[in-house]
């Protein structure tokens, strides 16, 4: 097991109390809601630094989290790696050409570790079905206490889809503005067809200058609602509240 550097964000105050309440909200869906998969829409709508950010909070209460970067076509976690090699990966591992040893890595938070993505391969959907994913869900299940999935976006590949059903529940993230109601609806639908628990839906990327975001939820510059998404609210998504990324 090789130990990496994360270049971590620093996130001002007003964000990391909505990721303690992302926390929060995750840790009542249940004790059996230990392994997360998060997808979105489409692309850069900020989901692996979400993920990332939930791994170091859920670290702040003294939990063992392990994030699995399984966008194998287009790695953004791999960005976020300060120093260490992390060129081999889950590709590799799934592919049967490493043992899930030596794409292990402890990070330099002592509670948070990382698989990352490794090379891109020709199959990823293919790779992600296969038994050596579940045996890497089962054996993580059994060493940590949370396991976080780094999907591709739902609305472009079916990988999510894919990884769902040896997942116990799955978060979408949306960008607030620039995803489509039809593509939402789309990638909701897709999940829904792998019987994986939908827990929540997070807004990433709010517009706080607009007034009419005030107007609407009444929480002030940095407030969230718990139970109230817009358009999305009639799929009854309400229990992440909003992440805003700047």
């Amino acid at each position: 097991m090789q130990k990496i550097e994360i270049n971590w964000q620093e996130l001002p105050y007003a964000l990391r109390e909505e990721m303690k309440v992302l926390r929060t909200n995750l840790k009542f869906s249940g004790a059996d809601k230990r392994v997360i998969m998060m997808t979105s829409a489409a692309s850069h709508e900020g989901k692996s630094s979400v993920c990332l950010n939930l791994c170091v909070s859920l670290a702040e209460l003294g939990h063992r989290v392990l994030l699995v970067d399984a966008d194998m076509r287009k790695s953004m976690l791999k960005h976020k790696v300060k120093r260490g090699d992390v060129s081999v990966g889950l590709s590799h591992f799934l592919s049967g050409q490493r043992s899930l040893d030596s794409v292990f890595c402890e990070t330099d938070n002592p509670l948070v570790f990382l698989v990352p993505a490794g090379a891109a391969p020709p199959n990823p959907s293919e790779l992600l079905n296969g038994q050596y994913m579940t045996d890497l869900i089962k054996w993580a299940r059994d060493q940590f206490d949370y396991v976080i999935v780094d999907c591709p976006p739902l609305g472009l590949v079916t990988d999510a889809a894919v990884v769902a059903p040896v997942c116990d529940g799955a978060i979408i993230l949306l960008e607030w503005g620039a995803i489509r109601y039809t593509m939402a609806q789309e990638v909701l639908l897709r999940l829904r067809t792998t019987q994986v628990p939908i827990l929540g839906v997070i807004m990433n990327k709010v517009d706080v200058s607009s007034g009419r975001y005030y107007r609407r939820y009444g929480y002030g510059k940095y407030g969230y609602s718990r139970y109230s998404y817009g358009k999305y609210g009639r799929y009854g998504y309400g229990k992440y509240g909003y992440y805003k990324e700047y």
